[in-house]
């Protein structure tokens, strides 16, 4: 059918609004595993400790005779104080007073919208710091502290390729914060029989881990693995996940969960009740001098690492 001359169509117009939703969606992902996983506390200092006991080892020759005269003491079991170190992170949003007043698509630019995207970006940076091989450092005048990051605390289920090394602490023995991060070494490939050796220490050493934290690569290769590794079958439909969701070790299940932020070539093996998020200052805002035609926000948190127990936890190491 022919159209009428002089009819306005779409083409020819250029001031058509795009069809974008006011509800702005990302792709850029913001959940936080491993502090979801967790726990949380508060602390009153940038330098908190936490005590880490271990019980003697059991004896198979715990006897003695009826009526024991004198009975020798044993010896005293004391605890291990641990450490780490407070860090602050913080994002700071300005925004114009006149992008503050336009009717914006989804209205992005607006100060309150823009706290929200950097309390969501502040969140992951704090996960991916947590979850770095990094070492404690108390800071100082011009320098910024800096908290501990899991692998660093891991020395007693670690399992590390050629030339790689456990990090070490700033007291006798364990006592103390990480002080040198772990080494890393030679990357070799994620395979079942490494994997089902770290479980086991944990489990030799008094944990119950429930949570196998890993990357995407290293989650796709143990999807792959054939031994006591069990897939989900769902019933509404009849189809198997390509994806191993949990593991089933000879020491219970476990949760194979892809972390975004974790360094590719590490696969923890967590037991959650066993590490917190320790807050000296919880999340907040706070406006910041005006100085012109703009306002400002500050979005801070101060935060460290407490690995309650790191027998509790373990990690493969060095993996391609």
């Amino acid at each position: 059918m022919a159209v009428n001359a002089n009819t306005q169509e779409t083409y020819a117009v250029t001031t058509i609004r795009e069809d974008i939703q006011d509800a702005l969606t990302s792709i850029t992902p913001t959940e936080t595993i491993f502090m979801s996983t967790i726990g949380t506390r508060n602390v009153d200092n940038t330098y908190f400790e936490w005590a880490e006991v271990d019980l003697a080892a059991v004896s198979t020759s715990n006897r003695v005779i009826e009526g024991e005269a004198a009975p020798g003491n044993d010896a005293a079991t004391n605890a291990v104080r641990k450490g780490n170190y407070t860090q602050i992170s913080d994002k700071v949003v300005e925004v114009s007073n006149t992008a503050e007043a336009v009717n914006g698509v989804g209205d992005a630019q607006g100060v309150a919208e823009q706290v929200a995207y950097k309390l969501k970006e502040l969140k992951r940076d704090m996960e991916a710091m947590l979850l770095s091989n990094v070492e404690g450092v108390a800071g100082a005048s011009g320098t910024a502290r800096q908290t501990a990051g899991l692998p660093a605390f891991l020395t007693t289920n670690a399992s590390r390729g050629t030339g790689g090394a456990d990090g070490t602490t700033s007291g006798t023995g364990s006592a103390g914060y990480p002080n040198a991060a772990a080494t890393d070494g030679t990357q070799r490939a994620i395979t079942e029989t490494l994997l089902k050796a770290v479980i086991k220490d944990c489990w030799d050493q008094g944990a119950e881990p429930s949570v196998v934290l890993c990357g995407s690569a290293q989650k796709q290769t143990i999807s792959a693995f054939t031994g006591n590794a069990t897939r989900f079958k769902e019933a509404e439909d009849a189809k198997l996940m390509a994806a191993i969701d949990v593991y089933v070790s000879d020491f219970g299940e476990l949760q194979i969960v892809p972390a975004r932020h974790v360094r590719a070539r590490d696969v923890f093996v967590l037991d959650p009740s066993y590490a917190q998020v320790a807050y000296l200052q919880t999340a907040k805002q706070e406006p910041l001098a005006k100085t012109g035609h703009s306002e400002r926000r500050l979005i801070s948190v101060e935060y460290g690492l407490q690995v309650t127990s790191e027998k509790a936890h373990g990690v493969v190491a060095d993996i391609s």
